[in-house]
Formats: C-alpha cells, structure tokens, sequence
C-alpha cells in the first residue's frame, strides 16, 4: 500500500490533485501535489509540517517543498513539489504513483488520453 505523509507514520487520508511536468528530453521534472483541507493542518495535527513522505513498499520518497495556502487568513491546502533529476528517480517516482493511485482507486490520465477514448469506457 502506498501512502502520503506529512508527518512520519501518519497516512494523510486526503487525496491530493497531482500535475506533472518533465523537460522536453524527459530526465528532469517536477510533481506539484495540492491538498484542499489535510487533516494535516487540523488544529490537532502534531505541529510543524517538515515536509511531504510519499511512502510503498520500496521506501520513501521525500520533499521539504511543502507550503500552505491561506484563505482570509487560515491555512485552506497544502502544496507540495517533488522534483526529479534523473530517469531513474523519474521512474522511481512513477512506480509510487502507480501504487498510490491503484490503492486509492484513482486512474492515470495523461494529456493525449481524452482524444482517443470514448468517456466512460474501460477496457475488460
């Protein structure tokens, strides 16, 4: 199972918003992760939020990127970036994606996937 943490041991149930962006040679980009109302930024979370674990079976990936935004005043999300600098973290992060969404029954949806499926359909 794979999970994402702001603080170690503590799964974070909200499932973010999850954009990618890569160099045009594909070696180097970055995820930027959007949380709207964490219960990491309940008032009885347990502090300081140091940065952002994405957790499976092969270890940890880590950020320090975290930031929150604030409406009127009060935290409303979180927004976190993971960056990769070569294929193979690239690839690594993509393994983790793939475990995240397959246990939080999510699906992958690249830029080019709406032109050629018909919504709603899935293949048997």
């Amino acid at each position: 199972m794979a999970a994402i943490q702001f603080f170690p041991g503590v799964d974070e149930p909200v499932v973010p918003d999850i954009r990618l962006t890569r160099s045009r040679d594909g070696r180097t980009g970055q995820a930027l992760f959007v949380f709207e109302g964490p219960e990491a930024l309940a008032p009885e979370s347990m502090g300081d939020i140091g940065g952002m674990y994405l957790v499976d079976e092969e270890g940890q990936l880590v950020t320090r990127e975290v930031n929150a935004r604030f409406v009127n005043g009060k935290a409303s999300a979180l927004e976190a970036t993971f960056t990769w600098k070569t294929t193979a973290d690239f690839e690594r992060f993509m393994r983790f994606a793939q475990r995240y969404a397959d246990s939080h029954g999510m699906g992958f949806a690249g830029k080019d996937d709406d032109d050629n499926d018909e919504a709603g359909q899935e293949d048997a």
